[in-house]
């Protein structure tokens, strides 16, 4: 018995179901494998509520898992059964014991990095590789502003950024959130629900703003995060946790500093092979320095898929999370 979790509709977290699927042989380039940890997401929230359109219904969920190869197609060279991977993108369907999967899109695991923390950190981490290296290349000694510090996303990028040596200004949502960012490498954590931060990134700067601020919050960081830049500054929004952002009066870029906005996503940042590999690479060679600590915080069984994405949507998990099948 496979069993998967799946919409029929979109909508709350209630949508999920669990149903019991059959997998087929994995055909020319695919692989069949056998889940051991699945990665939960922001990015699930959204497939899930219809922001993110599916391209049919009923559609499985999830974009990360770790695994093993239990067959192969015909043509496969990439991976053999039995090697441990995992995956971040691809077909949704990661919710699930089991599922056919294409082989040029999984990464073998290295001997140090466990299913757990793969399935914890692989899509988050070369999130984070992207962000901080490619669509906005951050230099030592550079001050950044990064929403969610606290978050899946959020702890992984104070740390890697700590690592290159910048200073993290990070909003976050309680007091406890901002000591778990503070350890993180988080410089100087902002309690968004009482203190000004755009008053607060400009007391930290000397009025200067700064030249780069990751949002992943959306609808209600947006246009106040612009005028935490400085000239010529980046604004990178990744995310919606808040809901969409605004749609962008181009004219108000010229009247903040000449400012720029992107909005990446990790699809673009791993299209070949040889990107992907090179970012996943990336990130376990931090894990293995130990420059990046994964924190999974949150385990819950298949079952239980749409408590973790109440608790996820509720802004009560910190770190990473984890759907065990």
């Amino acid at each position: 018995m496979n069993l998967a979790i799946r919409i029929h509709r979109t909508g709350g977290p209630d949508v999920l179901q669990l149903d019991e699927l059959p997998v087929g042989a994995p055909g020319p380039g695919q692989v069949l494998l056998r889940h051991t940890a699945i990665g939960i997401n922001y990015i699930d929230t959204y497939h899930r509520s219809g922001l993110y359109p599916v391209a049919s219904l009923p559609s499985g969920l999830g974009m990360e898992a770790a695994g093993v190869v239990e067959a192969v197609g015909e043509g496969v060279t990439e991976v053999a059964v039995g090697d441990r991977v995992a995956y971040a993108g691809g077909p949704l369907g990661a919710y699930a014991g089991r599922r056919v999967f294409p082989a040029g899109r999984l990464v073998p695991l290295p001997e140090h990095v466990s299913d757990e923390v793969a399935a914890a950190v692989l899509l988050k981490g070369m999130t984070v590789e992207y962000l901080v290296r490619r669509t906005f290349p951050v230099k030592p000694g550079q001050t950044v502003l990064l929403h969610a510090a606290a978050g899946g996303v959020g702890l992984l990028a104070c740390q890697w950024l700590a690592h290159i040596g910048a200073t993290v200004i990070g909003t976050v949502g309680s007091d406890e959130k901002a000591g778990i960012a503070k350890r993180h490498g988080c410089t100087h954590p902002i309690v968004y629900t009482r203190e000004d931060f755009v008053a607060r990134v400009k007391d930290l700067t000397d009025g200067r703003g700064v030249p780069v601020v990751y949002d992943s919050v959306g609808l209600s960081t947006f246009e106040r995060s612009l005028d935490c830049l400085s000239p010529r500054g980046m604004l990178v929004s990744f995310g919606n946790a808040s809901g969409k952002p605004p749609l962008l009066n181009v004219n108000m870029l010229s009247e903040k500093g000449s400012l720029y906005v992107t909005r990446p996503t990790l699809m673009s940042y791993t299209s070949t092979r040889a990107e992907l590999l090179e970012s996943a690479g990336l990130v376990f060679d931090l894990v293995k320095q130990g420059a990046l600590r994964v924190e999974i915080n949150q385990r819950w069984g298949l079952a239980d898929a749409a408590t973790a994405h109440r608790a996820l949507e509720s802004r009560k998990t910190t770190g990473s999370s984890l759907l065990i099948p």
